[in-house]
């Protein structure tokens, strides 16, 4: 080992920080190549003494026969003592009995004679790296980082098969806790494909992900997630028994220089496997078999633990060295099972508990760790049940030992009924009244907001606690309770830091023989946030009532004014020769009439003028500005204004006049009985309804925004010349418009009812009203049926 001594600095000089660091990486570096060199000599020298069991030749002649191997398969040394060694048969061969040729140097298998000449330089870098594995864990995690980009691999398993059948996952890496607990044994099952490859010992190669999974049982959820895989035999023996899967999240078939690398790199990995063996029991120190017998011994639940280290030296994990009978992982593996593996993988969940940190501080500082009472699943009989436990932590050499403490059913009782107390905020309290011994749980204290040094109250001070208004019913209860022995159930209150708190003592006594009270034991319990709930609910209930109550009386005023504004003729109206029926009906929730108004009038020339309009909202609002625009409308009309002038003025009122209310929409008809001809303009209102010859159509609508919608609207007219037998229906939205659909579908379900034969005759539009309405309305409706006689007909009729 070379260093260089840094040299000692010159009296009030400052160190050269950057040469120290240098030192230190170089010697670092140094360090690590020699134990690389350390662990390839130990390889090397196995292989010699295979191929000296097996020949019986002299230690230079082994290696001479490995470097002579090397060179005609051109690999490296270290390589060739690998494959080697992953060659040995049953240990309990004989250094007398020579090894067949093929065992020596491999069966001369198609899969043997694909991973012949590989890529050398990958292969030799993994050939190296392979000297630092430890374990069947350590070897997927070598082995997925070691293959090349252009395979596309993603995750690696490692396989065993068990004594009994099936197989067991003894290494992986890429995969995630949830499928390692899924996949860590697998029954001798039909269509896994890695047993297929273990008893073929050819490679399976899955390149076809539909294909595969109507034969194999694919591994992932979903498995689609790696479109391809291969499962590879690796040559520890005949029959094979470790299997390397290789998931690729790439689609398409595996390239012949793939596969011919692949088994390259797995041919490699049998060496190690048979050095470490398959399932690793890992020593630790010296006296690991009798560290493990004594734990077998011992009673509760403990492991030691190994702490395993990333090249920076922060720990990653523990190393399971011993387990104790009774102590069980996440999946139901116990006592020797859990000897070699690793503990985050068996208790997933830790990682993110405060034990985990109190493993690594007492790693470092040595200082014991002991957890706080926590709940966790145990098996007891087949049965998974809850169970209080606490974890204590104690360093051993270089190592640690974790014992989990289940508490008693005493214990949980004690702990249950502390977490009753403090989630109902209530607490127990007995009074001895022969003795005067008094005692109160500690959520007592905290209650009444008193020092627990200040010891507990008699009893017969409790009523000074409470507020003066209250001090009377409280001596009272207590009075009755210690004289008469009368439970008592009283409500009080106090006064604290925090301010007044509503409390409720409940308390009864225990009599001696002679029904003299001798003990009184009770409850306590703060109530103040349930008291201020019900106050709260008290002062809106108050509120509602006071609301309802204005809400029902602005509802009356609001319907007489417009019963007085608006009346509804109680039989047909002749207008022009023409038969209008008038309907309107308020809505059915809700406590505020709403704005829906109509006009029906004969003009001074004998034309009959018909308005429907709609004023957003409810209230007196919406009835004032109904008003406005219904007497406003009439008269302009009167007075000889045109339909488009009288909607352009009426925007304007709106506009500018402050009683005025939001916005409308409206609709005029102006007919003309000589001509049968109908004028009409609107302002973002529904279009009329025209039934003729039983069938039903809607007018197209002129232009027209709507009312209070702005400064810039125009307005047009369009005309209709109405038939013999022909009946108009103007309406406001409340007729067609539904919760949740469309007003589309509203109109073409007016249409429809309009249509339905029978619904003419003397009372055509009450049949359509209770065709077309709910029960319960949410806007009130109104409706103007217009209908031109028959010819011979009288408007009358």
């Amino acid at each position: 080992m070379t260093s260089e001594a840094a040299r000692p600095p010159e009296a009030g000089a400052v160190p050269d920080l950057a040469a120290l660091t240098k030192v230190v990486a170089r010697q670092r570096a140094e360090l690590d190549r020699l134990q690389d060199l350390a662990a390839t000599a130990v390889v090397v020298e196995r292989a010699k003494g295979a191929v000296m069991a097996g020949t019986g030749c002299t230690p230079d002649a082994a290696h001479e026969e490995l470097q002579r191997r090397a060179r005609t398969a051109r690999r490296t040394l270290l390589e060739e003592c690998w494959i080697t060694l992953g060659s040995l048969g049953p240990q309990n061969r004989t250094a007398a009995q020579p090894l067949p040729a093929d065992v020596v140097t491999g069966p001369p298998s198609r899969s043997a004679a694909l991973a012949a000449d590989p890529d050398s330089e990958t292969l030799a870098r993994f050939g190296q790296a392979l000297v630092r594995v430890g374990g069947p864990q350590d070897l997927a995690r070598c082995l997925l980082d070691h293959l090349p980009p252009d395979t596309g691999a993603a995750a690696v398993l490692i396989f065993t098969r068990l004594p009994a059948g099936g197989l067991e996952l003894v290494g992986h890496a890429g995969v995630d806790d949830l499928l390692v607990q899924q996949w860590s044994r697998v029954p001798p099952l039909s269509g896994i494909a890695a047993l297929d490859a273990l008893d073929s010992g050819e490679a399976c190669w899955l390149e076809d992900i539909d294909a595969d999974r109507r034969r194999y049982l694919l591994i992932g959820d979903p498995p689609e997630q790696w479109p391809t895989r291969a499962w590879l035999p690796v040559p520890t023996g005949r029959p094979a028994e470790v299997a390397v899967g290789i998931l690729r999240r790439r689609e398409g078939s595996f390239d012949p220089e793939v596969r011919h690398h692949l088994l390259g790199l797995v041919r490699l990995c049998a060496g190690p496997l048979k050095m470490f063996g398959i399932r690793q029991d890992p020593a630790v120190g010296a006296a690991a078999a009798a560290v493990r017998t004594v734990f077998d011994r011992l009673a509760g639940s403990a492991v030691l633990l190994t702490p395993l280290r990333s090249p920076s030296g922060e720990v990653e994990d523990f190393r399971i060295d011993a387990a104790t009978v009774d102590t069980s992982d996440a999946v139901g593996r116990r006592g020797r099972e859990l000897v070699g593996q690793r503990f985050l993988e068996c208790w997933p969940g830790t990682a993110g508990e405060p034990l985990w940190q109190g493993c690594l501080d007492t790693l470092v500082t040595g200082r014991p760790y002991e957890s706080e009472p926590f709940v966790r699943q145990h098996v007891v009989a087949g049965v998974s049940e809850l169970s209080t436990y606490s974890a204590r932590v104690a360093r051993l050499g270089d190592g640690l030992v974790v014992n989990w403490i289940r508490h008693d059913p005493s214990d949980r009782q004690e702990q249950r009924l502390a977490d009753v107390q403090r989630l109902g905020n209530l607490g127990w309290a007995n009074w001895h009244l022969v003795t005067g011994e008094v005692n109160w749980s500690s959520q007592v204290y905290a209650i009444f907001d008193r020092d627990p040094a200040r010891g507990a109250l008699p009893l017969a001070q409790l009523p000074g606690l409470s507020l003066p208004e209250d001090m009377p019913a409280v001596a009272r209860a207590v009075t009755e309770l210690v004289r008469l022995g009368r439970p008592c159930d009283v409500p009080f209150r106090i006064a604290t830091r925090d301010g007044i708190r509503h409390l409720r003592a409940v308390a009864e006594a225990v009599v001696d023989d002679r029904g003299t009270p001798v003990e009184v034991h009770g409850f306590v319990q703060d109530v103040t946030a349930q008291r201020s709930a019900e106050l709260a609910l008290v002062a809106s209930e108050r509120a509602i009532l006071t609301q309802h109550g204005v809400l029902q009386a602005e509802r009356t005023v609001a319907a007489r004014l417009q019963d007085a504004l608006l009346p509804l003729p109680k039989q047909p109206v002749r207008l022009a020769g023409l038969r209008v029926d008038i309907a309107y009906l308020p809505a059915q929730s809700g406590l505020n009439v709403g704005g829906d108004w109509f006009s029906a009038i004969e003009l001074p020339d004998g034309d009959a003028l018909f308005v429907v309009g709609d004023v957003a909202g409810h209230g007196i609002d919406a009835v004032a500005a109904m008003a406005l625009l219904r007497f406003t409308a009439k008269g302009m009309v009167i007075t000889g204004s045109s339909l488009t002038g009288a909607l352009d003025r009426l925007n304007a009122l709106l506009l500018h006049s402050r009683d005025a209310h939001g916005t409308a929409t409206m609709v005029l008809a102006r007919y003309n009985p000589r001509e049968r001809r109908l004028v009409w303009a609107q302002a973002g209102h529904p279009p009329p309804l025209l039934l003729r010859d039983g069938k039903a159509r809607y007018l197209d609508r002129p232009f027209g925004m709507l009312l209070g919608a702005g400064d810039t609207a125009t307005y047009e007219e369009a005309e209709c010349r109405l038939a013999p037998g022909d009946r108009l229906v103007l309406y406001t939205d409340g007729l067609v418009e539904r919760p949740s659909e469309s007003i589309d579908r509203g109109l073409d379900r007016l249409a429809a009812a309009a249509e339905v034969p029978g619904a003419g005759g003397s009372a055509p539009l009450d049949r359509l009203l209770g065709a077309l309405l709910e029960p319960e309305r949410r806007d009130d409706v109104c409706v103007v049926d217009i209908r031109v006689p028959e010819e011979g007909e009288s408007p009358a009729a």
